[in-house]
């Protein structure tokens, strides 16, 4: 099925004054995101030509090698052969690239901004990486109602808004998507009035102390909230948001990768929120509502000390190094205190324990639908 590729291959020839920025716009503009621009685009204002970051971006990278890849975060810096083949991109600029990995802050971000040819601005945040450091991060908004991400956040946009008059659109996909509402929700005022739009595509959500704050009520009517039919990391925490619910090729947490997210001419191919995905969100608040936040704390601290135990810096690198990766962890997880271990077990037992309740509660109901239409 279609994906934004193929829209940019669709629609790439046709400008922002003919059909206006859309929500497949900006998921091209959210991946490209995750492309690594060092050397590249500065940080210091300078705005650099699409095509003259593309032609530098392959200069060093295998074109083919990437066309190969089945990893969207490999795929990303192919975004930007279809956004040179119409005028819709091709005048876009590229300013203002940070990315920043510091495992003692739990710190990962990464953020750079598009001037388009519409005379708008589109923020972009990066989402999780790879790095184990990216994903601790992740869990940590769970028991914390800041995490120093989202106040890099802040900081970014601030920065980038206070040196413009042009309208803004913020947005990102997974946590980038959490950023952006974040970012836009707290930003200075004069920065906050020229935001236009924020795109949280698959992000989760926040703690009940950002949900009732002024500033986060006072952002919802910009807030475009995009998430598959079973979506798992955007039904993370909440945003009271109501999603715009779109199809995918995928099935299940492989959602997430927002290149299987299906296009039909200039816009998602709408759908319903899967059995599936009420099951994924109903066990994950029934799980979070039994642990307060102490546990899980304890919880994130004592499961990421195991991944950082193995001396691998992302997944990817424990994935190919699968077995000395287990005994590692093995080896880590009985040199841990009988307590910590105890509540390890404890709470991974709890969200299994949810979860079978829950598809309990999925089973009557389907067969009292089976029932019902058998009267």
């Amino acid at each position: 099925m279609p994906n934004i590729f193929d829209y940019l291959e669709w629609r790439g020839d046709v400008p922002f004054d003919v059909d206006p920025f859309n929500d497949v716009d900006n998921l091209v503009l959210s991946e490209l995101a995750y492309t690594v621009f060092d050397g590249l685009v500065p940080g210091n204002g300078l705005k650099v030509p699409l095509r003259k970051v593309r032609d530098g971006f392959f200069e060093t990278h295998d074109r083919a090698l990437l066309e190969k890849s089945e990893r969207h975060l490999d795929r990303a810096p192919l975004l930007m052969d279809g956004m040179m083949s119409g005028k819709r991109f091709s005048r876009t600029r590229l300013s203002d690239y940070i990315s920043i990995v510091d495992a003692d802050k739990t710190l990962q971000i990464a953020a750079l901004t598009f001037t388009l040819s519409d005379g708008s601005l589109y923020v972009a945040f990066r989402g999780t990486d790879s790095t184990i450091v990216g994903w601790k991060e992740d869990f940590i908004m769970s028991y914390r109602p800041e995490t120093e991400g989202q106040r890099r956040a802040i900081k970014y946009l601030n920065r980038i808004g206070s040196k413009t008059r042009k309208p803004i659109r913020v947005g990102g996909h997974s946590k980038g998507g959490n950023f952006a509402v974040y970012a836009a929700a707290f930003a200075d005022p004069k920065v906050k009035s020229r935001i236009i739009r924020v795109y949280t595509n698959d992000g989760p959500g926040f703690r009940n102390e950002v949900l009732k704050s002024k500033e986060y009520k006072e952002t919802i009517p910009l807030i475009r909230n995009i998430v598959p039919d079973t979506s798992i990391i955007g039904m993370l925490l909440t945003n009271r948001i109501r999603p715009k619910v779109i199809s995918s090729t995928e099935k299940g947490l492989f959602q997430h990768d927002a290149l299987s997210w299906e296009v039909s001419r200039n816009d998602f191919v709408p759908a319903e929120i899967s059995d599936l995905g009420k099951f994924i969100r109903e066990t994950q608040e029934e799980w979070l509502e039994k642990i307060d936040d102490i546990q899980r704390e304890i919880f994130v601290d004592t499961l990421f000390s195991l991944f950082e135990a193995t001396g691998m810096g992302t997944f990817g690198a424990m994935n190919e190094s699968r077995l000395k990766t287990i005994e590692k962890i093995i080896a880590s997880t009985h040199e841990l205190s009988r307590e910590k271990q105890k509540q390890l077990v404890k709470i991974a037992a709890g969200l299994v324990y949810s979860g079978g309740q829950n598809m309990k509660i999925w089973y009557s109901r389907l067969l009292e639908e089976f029932n019902e239409q058998g009267d």
